[in-house]
């Protein structure tokens, strides 16, 4: 537990002096909450059902977080130790594998749910969104969404060769993903034939998941977007263990 500790801290402060991480999980979501805030304010629509569009945006901008961090930071981390021997001397120590990864993981989630906090209090405090939820079914539903794409980020981070190589990967996919899933702007603006390429996206689940949650719709009522988004933690786990490269 000691090790475990000492690894997450140390973790902790190389990822918030990485700008390019901090920058997306942390700054990037909330200069899309005042920009399209800026345009659109939050005044009630019947589009969205009597909520404002920073209502039905920030648990989509949530998603994005997740889809960052997971896509992205554990991707090239991983694969920047990998190049530089990091993970090579760290096996070679007494320190166990898991928690190594495990710190990865705990501080990639403790990030994405600070970026989540941050959110939420810009929203409430700028353009008092509403929220009709129920906290911990909230955070039950940002966990196994975070989780799932924390197990593909290692899937990758197990088949690319070299951070740039990851950097370009993440990007390819996190981008579509972004604009075609509702991440970026509500999904009731997309045309008909992008709502349905975007069931074939991962990040359109959690949309769909989070969205719902904040809104106090019951699990039952997403029992699809669960299963997917279990399906990817669970191959994304069981991949990443087959291909995972320590050098």
């Amino acid at each position: 537990m000691k090790s475990l500790w000492k690894m997450t801290w140390m973790e902790a402060k190389l990822f918030l002096r990485e700008p390019f991480g901090t920058f997306f999980t942390l700054a990037f979501p909330l200069m899309m909450l005042f920009l399209f805030g800026s345009i659109y304010g939050n005044e009630p629509s019947p589009l969205f059902g009597g909520r404002g569009t920073i209502d039905i945006s920030l648990p989509s901008y949530t998603a994005m977080i997740i889809a960052t961090t997971g896509l992205m930071s554990t991707t090239i981390t991983i694969a920047m130790y990998r190049e530089y021997g990091i993970l090579r001397r760290l096996r070679t120590t007494p320190v166990s594998p898991l928690v190594i990864l495990g710190a990865q993981v705990i501080v990639l989630f403790l990030m994405t749910a600070a970026g989540m906090m941050l959110l939420l209090l810009a929203g409430k405090l700028v353009y008092h969104v509403q929220f009709e939820g129920n906290a911990l079914s909230l955070l039950a539903g940002f966990t196994l969404a975070s989780l799932s794409f924390f197990g593909i980020g290692f899937f990758l981070a197990g088949i690319v060769p070299t951070p740039r190589t990851a950097q370009i990967v993440g990007m390819v996919l996190l981008y579509p993903m972004i604009f075609l899933s509702g991440a970026g702007f509500p999904r009731e603006l997309l045309p008909a034939t992008i709502q349905k390429i975007a069931t074939f996206l991962p990040l359109t689940y959690v949309v769909n998941l989070l969205r719902g949650l904040w809104f106090g719709e019951a699990w039952s009522q997403h029992v699809t977007d669960v299963a997917v988004l279990a399906v990817a933690l669970v191959v994304g786990v069981l991949a990443s263990s087959r291909l995972f490269r320590w050098e």
